[in-house]
Order: structure tokens, then sequence, then C-alpha cells
């Protein structure tokens, strides 16, 4: 099969496969007040399947946020592969017709009351209430870092946008020229797409073979548990490929400090705190619930998901135990796995067949079962396309693509034709 006929069909999909997702046809909705808080990819493609789905409701959209970023194309602008404005888009282009979007941020959740509240003091009442607020970089959890620091000093951080992550692939030039301890990882905190990390790591050492350069970099991972993926088949495909490639993994080490003038970094380990020095760190920082969330009773109470305020979810039907008219989609929701954008077309059809039955007086047994997908780039040009559920399972669409391969097939799936569905998704056609 010809590339671009490839890329035409099944590549394109392979993002956020379409299995298990059913058409909606508009049903009544008597009049409902449904308010989506967050315009991120989860709320944009709840209000555009939402706003065909059901005819009769008031749809609000409650978000401050004009500009819209296409976040996985961020680690594409630190290897150096895009230019930042590829994945900057306006929000404005995908609310669509009839529905209200209140251009401002949400100081107040208040599910006892069934309303929200904005920055500006406007109360908006709800009889069902989408977070899809997505989650908060929490840079200043790292004593002595800033984001100002992203892009001098050898600190990268492509999380923080996409200056950041274009500063960053200047840092890791320079890194790559001058050589050096390289340093990397990922937070102990619930994180989006965790495959994040590792592809920096991949893609530094790429490119520094690619320069002749590899010999003079000393690269180092450091994971903050006794894995360096969550899912065991990935974990020991990559913990192979390190080996291979040289990148020495430290375990159980978590970034919590940094001296930049000093080019040191300290990380918690069960034995104490340790110091590494260095010529150059990719940051990854602490995320957790928004301000408003966390201080909302929306938050798990107790468990692993309660100390960073990830809003509590029934995890097959992302809906709220202790408010039934409350669902979560999206980085926010209080569920083992989902935090990327792929995840986002499995849940919202979820919601909302639930949502439609509510409102007819009837039961749903749609259920979202975990569906994460982590294209994951190991050198330019080739990719592992890895897609797993709740329990760990691959769960790969295509048959023809092996997931635990380096194929220029997930390469391009990646590099093309992502944007291009993920646009598409957040309009709701895909």
């Amino acid at each position: 099969m010809k590339r671009r006929h490839f890329l035409q069909s099944a590549g394109a999909l392979a993002f956020l496969s379409a299995a298990g997702v059913k058409p909606l046809q508009a049903q009544a909705g008597k009049g409902a007040r449904i308010v989506i808080a967050g315009a991120g990819a989860a709320g944009l493609n709840l209000a555009s399947r939402l706003s065909r789905a059901i005819d009769n409701a008031h749809i609000v959209l409650v978000d401050a946020k004009r500009q819209h970023v296409f976040q996985p194309g961020l680690t594409l602008i630190g290897a150096g592969l895009w230019p930042a404005n590829k994945v900057i888009d306006e929000n404005a282009r995908y609310v669509p017709a009839g529905v209200e979007w209140v251009q401002q941020a949400i100081a107040e959740f208040d599910p006892e009351a069934n309303r929200v509240i904005t920055a500006d003091g406007k109360s908006i009442a709800y009889d069902y209430l989408f977070v899809a607020t997505g989650l908060t970089l929490d840079y200043n959890a790292i004593e002595g870092m800033s984001t100002d620091l992203i892009g001098k000093k050898g600190i990268a951080s492509v999380y923080a946008g996409p200056q950041a992550a274009e500063a960053s692939a200047k840092v890791i030039d320079a890194y790559i020229d001058g050589g050096g301890v390289g340093l990397f990882g990922r937070p102990s905190t619930e994180m989006k797409c965790a495959g994040a990390p590792l592809k920096m790591t991949f893609l530094t050492d790429d490119k520094a073979r690619r320069q002749g350069r590899r010999q003079a970099l000393d690269i180092v991972y450091n994971a903050h548990n006794t894995t360096v993926f969550s899912v065991a088949p990935v974990n020991d495909k990559v913990k192979a490929l390190f080996a291979e490639r040289d990148v020495k993994v430290n375990y159980g080490h978590v970034l919590s400090a940094i001296d930049p003038d000093r080019k040191a970094a300290r990380f918690k380990t069960a034995q104490g705190d340790v110091w590494q020095d260095y010529d150059f760190i990719h940051v990854i920082p602490p995320m957790r619930a928004p301000d408003a969330v966390k201080s909302s009773p929306l938050p798990w109470q107790n468990g692993p998901f309660a100390a960073d305020g990830w809003v509590q979810a029934d995890k097959t039907t992302l809906r709220h135990p202790r408010y039934a008219n409350v669902f979560s989609v999206g980085d926010v929701a209080g569920v083992p796995r989902g935090k990327t954008a792929a995840s986002v077309k499995w849940q919202v059809p979820v919601v909302i067949e639930h949502l439609l039955a509510d409102i007819s007086g009837k039961t749903s047994s749609a259920a979202y079962n975990g569906y994460t997908s982590c294209p994951m780039i190991t050198r330019y040009g080739k990719a592992m396309l890895i897609e797993f559920d709740y329990d760990g399972k691959l769960v790969p669409s295509f048959p023809f693509i092996d997931p635990l391969e380096e194929l220029w097939v997930s390469w391009l799936i990646d590099e093309k034709a992502l944007l291009g569905t993920y646009r598409a998704m957040l309009m709701g056609r895909a």
C-alpha cells in the first residue's frame, strides 16, 4: 500500500480508533441545561457531539481559553520537526453553532446547588455537568524551577507550551553539540501522555547518533518508581531499547529541586535525597487538577487520586458516584488511565449515551474500558503504536501493526496524520 493511501485510510484512524463508537441520532433534550467546563480536546469534542445528539437543550461551554494547542505535537516541536505555530489554533473555530460559549474561567464548582460560578461572579445553573478542565502543570512544586528557565542553563521542558517546546529543541541541539550528562524522567503524579518523557529521551539519543555525537553524551533516565512504563510488555520493550542504546536508568528517583546556576538536580529516593549534576535536563512537572476543581467537593476524598484533586468517577461510566448528574472527561478524570487525546474519543460517546439515557428515563450499559493510545517515537522515522486498556492489555486497532515493533507506519501516523484527525475530532467528525 502506498504511504499516501495508507494515511488517507487506516493511518489517520489509528490515532482514535472508531471501534465501538456508535453514531448518534438527535434525541429530545426536554429543555435540559448542560454545562461543559473546559474547552480543551474533551470539552470541544463534547460540545460538537452533544450539539448534534440532542435537541431542545441549552448547552453552555465555559472556558476563558481562546487559543487551542494540539498538545501531542509538542514533542515533535521539541524534536525540531515542527514549528511552534503548527500546533496553535483558535477555539472559536471549533465551538459549534447553538452552543453558548461563556469566555470566563470557572472559579467555583458547587455541585450541591447544581451550579458553577465564573471568575467574574456569574452563576450558571445546570441539570448536567461535564468536567473537562484538563490539568495544571505544577512547576512550582519543583524547588528552584520556573518556566522562565526553559531554554536557558541547559533546561528543557516541552510540556509548557509551543514556545517552550521550541526553546527546548534549541537546548537539546546545544547539549548534543557540547556533550555531557543529560537527565530525563517523569513526575510521580498522574500525568498526561506518559510516553512523552520516553519519546524525548529516544529522540535526543537518535539525533546525537545521526550527528555522530552520541559518544559525547551520558544519557540518564530517572524513573519515578520501579518501571519505566506502567504497561508490562511496553516496559520490557523500552528497557531493552534503553539497554541497547546505552541509556542508563535510575529507579525510584523523583525530581524535587533544581539549582540552575550549579546545574544540579535533587531527587527524592527511598534512601533519601540525592543530587545529580547535569549539562542538560528535561523537566516534566508534577500534574494535578486545577485549583477550582481541587478545592471543590468533586475530587476523590481518599485513595491514590485524592492528593492531586482528580475528579471522582466510576472508571467505566465516568459518572461521579456522589453527584449522579456530573461526569468527568479527559485529563481531569480520576481514573487509572485515559490522560491522552485518543482516550477522549472513547470517553465522550460513553458519557453522552448515559446522559441521553438519563433524559429518557432509561439506563445505559455504555462503558469506557480505559483505552489509551500512545504513539511512542523511538527514533526519527520509527515509532511504536501502543494502545492499551485499564488492565494493561495491548489492544491494537489494526492487526497489521505490531504495537511493540519500531515501524515507519507508526511514525507516519504520529508525524503526519494525527493533527488532521485531531482537528476533525474537535468538530465531532472523527
